[in-house]
């Protein structure tokens, strides 16, 4: 990877990133650059212990152990500010948790972006609740090439203000009890921490643009939980999981013709030939298509004289594609489990493979609109498709 990045995060002991370094150093993993996340506090004596002149620790690390040059300055130290913009000086208060999670979740998602990085984050440092962020944003972001761990230090450096690392040679510090110890009799081991990863479980949007990390949450864990199915034909909408989703009526005719066959537990159905409108498959569609369009009858004759020979492949293969399309633009990773299922094999059948009992008309309950602070779920139907023609 062009970039190999050191994510840490730190409270009143700025010692985990020299530590951590340094057990990485020995598993011949260097870093490109190195960012910490902290508080006011934290940042202040990250600068004054790793990167001031003296005593530098970060310097004298790579010095002693012959690194190449790092990135890292205070413009790598990245402070947890509240509501009113300014650096926190500490993690107490229920909102103070909220920032940080926030600025956690976003910092990882940024550094994930570039598919050329490789991420190291290190859980370490700081308040639980920050380790516990920052593990979590990580299997939210996470890729393949990216690690967790946790750095741990022998007794009895691990509570010593002194100690940053392992020196090669001689330097005496004071411990506990008005103790001494020599740091280059020190133990530093790195623990890595598997973890799993759901990124791909994520709406792209999520992935591209900020988003809170309740948000993120709620997302993932749509991705998990059983699927269920309710549409609403008077309001044009469908709810896929806790998702409400609004679909143009010629696609949520589409749909409910699958998920009609699909209550009734019916075959699955080929799709019509390419260039042989097919009359039954017209026939199918114009029977949804009219209970969601009621007493529109100028649209219903429009449609019915588009489809007065039938329907043919291209036809069915269009609305597949944009159906699928608003879907997996929703839903995310967890669209897959509601779109059409074509049978996996040739020839290929058509069928809404949601468990029977997951799936139900229902009217669904109102939503605020975007004008009073709601979600704008409405997706026109237009744009190329997204999959080739059946």
């Amino acid at each position: 990877m062009t970039r190999r990045i050191l994510l840490c995060v730190t409270g009143l002991s700025p010692q985990v990133v020299t530590e951590t370094l340094y057990a990485l150093a020995h598993r011949q993993w260097i870093p490109t650059e190195i960012h910490v996340i902290t508080t006011a506090e934290g940042k202040r004596r990250a600068e004054l212990a790793l990167l001031s002149g003296d005593p530098g620790w970060f310097h004298r690390l790579r010095k002693d152990l012959d690194l190449p040059p790092i990135a890292f300055d205070a413009r790598h130290i990245h402070c947890i500010e509240g509501a009113d913009g300014r650096a926190l000086d500490d993690i107490r208060t229920p909102d103070d948790n909220e920032r940080a999670a926030d600025v956690i979740t976003e910092q990882v998602r940024r550094l994930t972006e570039d598919p050329e990085t490789e991420l190291h984050v290190s859980i370490a440092g700081g308040r639980k609740t920050m380790g516990f962020y920052l593990g979590y944003a990580l299997s939210l972001f996470g890729r393949p090439q990216d690690r967790l761990s946790h750095v741990l230090v022998s007794e009895p450096f691990e509570s010593s203000w002194e100690f940053f690392y392992p020196t090669p040679y001689s330097r005496v510090i004071g411990i506990r009890n008005q103790s001494l110890a020599d740091t280059r009799d020190a133990e530093v081991t790195l623990a890595e921490i598997p973890f799993v990863r759901m990124r791909d479980g994520l709406d792209e949007g999520l992935l591209r643009n900020g988003a809170r990390f309740s948000e993120l949450v709620a997302a993932a864990q749509q991705a998990v939980l059983d699927p269920t199915l309710a549409i609403d034909l008077e309001c044009q909408s469908i709810e896929a999981g806790a998702q409400r989703v609004r679909l143009p009526p010629r696609l949520l005719a589409f749909y409910s013709l699958f998920a009609r066959r699909r209550l009734e537990e019916k075959q699955p159905l080929t799709a019509p030939d390419k260039n042989v409108p097919d009359p039954a498959w017209a026939e199918r569609f114009l029977n949804e298509y009219r209970r969601i369009r009621g007493g529109e009858l100028d649209d219903i004759e429009r449609t019915e004289r588009a489809l007065a020979n039938g329907m043919d492949g291209d036809y069915f293969s269009e609305c597949k594609s944009k159906l699928h399309r608003i879907l997996r633009q929703k839903l995310g990773g967890a669209a897959k489990r509601y779109l059409i299922d074509d049978g996996g094999e040739r020839p290929r059948r058509y069928s809404l493979s949601l468990p029977r009992d997951a799936v139900c008309y229902r009217k669904l309950a109102d939503r605020p609109g975007p004008a009073d602070g709601g979600d704008n779920t409405d997706i026109e139907e237009n744009g190329g498709d997204d999959e080739a023609p059946t």
